[in-house]
């Protein structure tokens, strides 16, 4: 994770809501805002591919006939499981990145409410099931975040302003 960009380069800009997904190549560069939600980023280190999802639930009862509803993580993690099997790769060769899961709620007791931890354990197991490598993370604590990411890099830039609290792990050291 780096401090924003100063320089400006030409570039798609996708930006994501609460429940959107993208995937691509080239120099498309896609943001969000979280707060309880979580984004997944997912980056092909050699071929320059991936993408970010932006869910707000962990799962939900669906029929076999409903469409995929990227507000869920179990539904997310299987559009890009689709992108990347139409890429013609594997999960494994992937690198991915986890943000958000904020308190969103201060000052309710935990439980009910508790929902960005579980997002945020949801999203570590569901890339743990198909061995891919999570190579850093910016979750939990309190706050809003806002998220760039820059698919022709697989470089995140990351605001949390007024943040607190937040759990940082980076696989680089």
């Amino acid at each position: 994770m780096k401090p924003a960009p100063h320089a400006a380069t030409a570039h798609k800009t996708v930006v994501l809501s609460a429940g959107d997904f993208h995937f691509g190549s080239g120099h498309t560069r896609i943001t969000t805002l979280l707060g309880s939600c979580v984004s997944i980023t997912l980056w092909h280190p050699r071929k320059h591919i991936g993408g970010m999802c932006h869910y707000m639930m962990t799962e939900r009862n669906r029929a076999a006939d409903d469409a995929l509803d990227g507000r869920y993580a179990s539904e997310a993690f299987e559009l890009f499981l689709l992108h990347v099997e139409q890429a013609g790769t594997r999960p494994s060769e992937y690198q991915a990145k986890l943000f958000g899961g904020a308190n969103m709620f201060a000052g309710t007791p935990r439980g009910k409410m508790d929902i960005g931890p579980r997002n945020i354990e949801y999203g570590r197991k569901l890339l743990a099931s198909k061995n891919i490598a999570l190579m850093a993370e910016h979750v939990g604590g309190s706050g809003r975040r806002k998220l760039h990411f820059d698919i022709w890099s697989g470089d995140v830039w990351l605001a949390f302003p007024e943040g607190e609290n937040a759990e940082i792990r980076n696989a680089y050291g």
